[in-house]
């Protein structure tokens, strides 16, 4: 408001260096704090004299202007392509190939703050050539900027196939995969993102991260002290396994399955949900995995996550992957239901307290599960319990099983009787004519009148 910024760009231009660093950076640090003064910090047309004398420089300089295009582009789209307008991609690219590894981390820095925002800014910045550096720059011996030219190359991949595969023509996977046991934790994060955001795009970019022999070594990161490189490590394999079933099973054969297993009761939270969904993947592309998942005992996990999740998307793909466990056939289904988690379902379906996200979201797979399960289940003691409170759409489905089995059954017939469930099915209100109608008529019919009365 006192006008601070037409007074400090003239100063850009000072004869002495250091007046020219220091000024660079009281820019940088007015533009980091909100984006309003960002703004007004490229209205004032400093940028141009930012960039001006930068190739010769010191390294010093070099750094803070780097730091002032980070602290601008970082706000949006908009203001990251006012910096691309000015010809910072060319002076980045500059800095990125100078000896000094500061210089560089802060050139990657600003790089990745540009490309993160949209799939046009990342393209620019590979149009500019930073691929190749930034790939060069992972080699390099100090841990900063390793980390730092990790995480930008994440953030160049993310957004489409093809930019992913710029990365990947650079040469980047390999040098990625070999950083996975490194024992710094923040790099660990980044360069599993990275790898997570090539595989997520295609079956072929999959296949290239798995080729680099990232198996079993990556298994180690589901058991690292540090949060984040478990959820990381999880969501890897989750972009790998979701592609095919032969993805998927090498996942399992690595022993992915049960490592995720652990991971997911080892932790709390949104850390858990990749290796919820992982689960859901692998189970979903065939019988034979959905087996493997329930041998390695992956249901009891799911079952707690569903009961102590509070957050609506996590209970939500908790309540998806039973789903997809138990729909294969009668036998998957009969696993879900004895480890109880039918009533669980119900209850997230029929919760009145649930916001109305939750509704939407954990309510609307609890009831796809459901169906999935019920379609296929025979095991009756564990559907008895549901007569008592399911909405008409899923009694349906419950009393449909019902009236599959117990024509075939004597045991279960008179199991039927005894604990109250023919009872239980003279109380259905059914619309007359209905396929409800027809379940109970066959069920009624496998008993004498007077049991029915």
């Amino acid at each position: 408001n006192s006008g601070v910024i037409s007074l400090l760009r003239p100063l850009l231009l000072d004869v002495v260096p250091s007046v020219r660093q220091t000024t660079a950076l009281a820019l940088g640090r007015l533009a980091d704090y909100d984006v309003d003064l960002a703004e007004a910090v490229v209205k004032a047309g400093i940028l141009p004299q930012l960039l001006y004398s930068l190739p010769e420089e010191n390294r010093y300089y070099k750094k803070t202007a780097a730091f002032v295009l980070r602290a601008i582009a970082k706000h949006s789209p908009q203001l990251a392509q006012a910096t691309v307008q000015c010809g910072a991609l060319e002076m980045l690219v500059i800095c990125l190939e100078d000896f000094d590894p500061g210089v560089k981390e802060g050139a990657s820095w600003a790089f990745g703050y540009i490309a993160r925002h949209n799939p046009e800014l990342s393209q620019a910045v590979v149009d500019a050539g930073a691929v190749p550096l930034l790939v060069l720059c992972i080699q390099e011996p100090e841990i900063a900027l390793k980390r730092i030219a990790a995480s930008t190359l994440s953030d160049i991949s993310k957004h489409s196939p093809e930019l992913a595969q710029t990365v990947v023509d650079a040469g980047a996977i390999a040098h990625l995969a070999q950083m996975i046991p490194n024992p710094d934790a923040k790099l660990k994060r980044q360069v599993l993102s990275a790898l997570s955001q090539i595989a997520k795009h295609s079956v072929d970019l999959a296949e290239l991260v798995v080729e680099a022999e990232i198996f079993p070594v990556v298994l180690t990161c589901l058991k690292d002290s540090d949060e984040y490189v478990k959820k990381n490590g999880a969501t890897l394999i989750r972009e790998i396994a979701k592609h095919t079933p032969e993805l998927s099973q090498l996942v399992a054969n690595s022993g992915g399955v049960a490592a995720v297993i652990d991971c997911i009761g080892s932790c709390r939270g949104t850390v858990r949900l990749p290796g919820i969904m992982v689960l859901g993947y692998v189970a979903a592309h065939s019988e034979t995995l959905s087996m493997a998942v329930i041998v390695s005992k992956g249901i009891p996990p799911l079952c707690v996550c569903l009961i102590e999740e509070h957050e609506d998307h996590i209970k939500a793909a908790a309540a998806w992957a039973l789903g997809q466990i138990g729909r294969h056939t009668a036998e998957h289904a009969r696993h879900v239901a004895v480890a109880n988690v039918l009533p669980t379902l119900l209850d997230i379906y029929m919760d009145t307290r649930s916001s109305e996200d939750l509704k939407m979201k954990a309510s609307r797979f609890a009831k796809k599960a459901l169906k999935n399960i019920l379609q296929k289940c025979t095991y009756l003691p564990a559907l008895e319990p549901l007569l008592h409170d399911a909405p008409p759409n899923i009694m349906k489905h419950i009393v449909g099983q019902f009236s599959k089995v117990l024509p075939h059954d004597s045991k279960a017939r008179r199991l039927f009787v005894t604990t109250g469930g023919l009872k239980k099915i003279q109380e259905i209100e059914a619309e007359p004519g209905s396929l409800l109608q027809e379940y109970i008529n066959t069920i009624n019919s496998c008993y004498p009148e007077e049991i029915v009365r």
